[in-house]
């Protein structure tokens, strides 16, 4: 596993962004694990998980692109932090866009925040987290309806890995769907094996017994 991700595995846990326990999510179903990265909060937080972003962006859409798409609202601030990480680390000016969730009608009319979209840009998303791929379901119309532009990939900061609506992870979903890629900065098969029964700094929070709740829990929800 590259450095970056182990480092991002450990970020998660400091920012209390990645817990373990029981936790009731949207869909209903009873996780060992939730991910929250409305608990990012801080400036220094927020630049660095813009260069993770900025790292696991490059790493598979390379300079590729030309506009980092943010979906309301958490998108907002991440496609921010990583546009601007990814002007320091790798030099190329990206532009940001999201959308509002209502359309404004004076001043800086219109849906969306940030750079409009032009006729050939090429697009990456940017979101927390998909479990289900319903916020697909309303970004890509938006972003589609706004100019002839080339939607080059999604990236998430963890694949659940998880079912979405079918058999299948709601990236693999996605893929299928929209026909464009979809990746994530790390795996939860990368969270668990590099934190499982690995001291850090003082605690253990992947032990045998949770180890075998995300078992059970893939066992019964995984993708296939």
């Amino acid at each position: 596993m590259e450095q970056y991700k182990q480092e991002f595995i450990e970020f998660m846990v400091d920012c209390q962004v990645l817990k373990f326990g029981e936790f009731i999510l949207k869909s209903g179903r009873k996780s060992p694990f939730f991910m929250n990265a409305g608990a990012y909060v801080t400036g220094a937080q927020l630049r660095k998980l813009g260069e993770y972003y900025a790292r696991a962006i490059h790493e598979h859409y390379g300079d590729d692109f030309d506009v980092l798409f943010g979906p309301a609202y958490k998108g907002i601030p991440l496609s921010v932090a990583a546009t601007m990480a990814y002007s320091e680390l790798y030099g190329k000016e990206i532009r940001y866009c999201s959308n509002r969730k209502e359309a404004k009608d004076h001043g800086d009319a219109g849906i969306l925040l940030g750079s409009k979209l032009k006729d050939g840009d090429r697009v990456v998303i940017i979101e927390d987290v998909t479990t289900s791929g319903k916020s697909m379901e309303e970004t890509v119309p938006i972003i589609r309806a706004q100019a002839d532009i080339e939607i080059k990939g999604l990236m998430v900061s963890l694949n659940r890995m998880e079912r979405g609506k079918g058999e299948k992870s709601a990236l693999e979903e996605i893929k299928e769907l929209y026909g464009f890629d979809a990746n994530a900065i790390v795996t939860m098969k990368d969270v668990t094996e590099y934190l499982y029964n690995k001291p850090y700094k003082g605690n253990i929070y992947i032990n045998d017994e949770m180890k075998a709740a995300i078992d059970s829990y893939y066992a019964q929800y995984g993708a296939k």
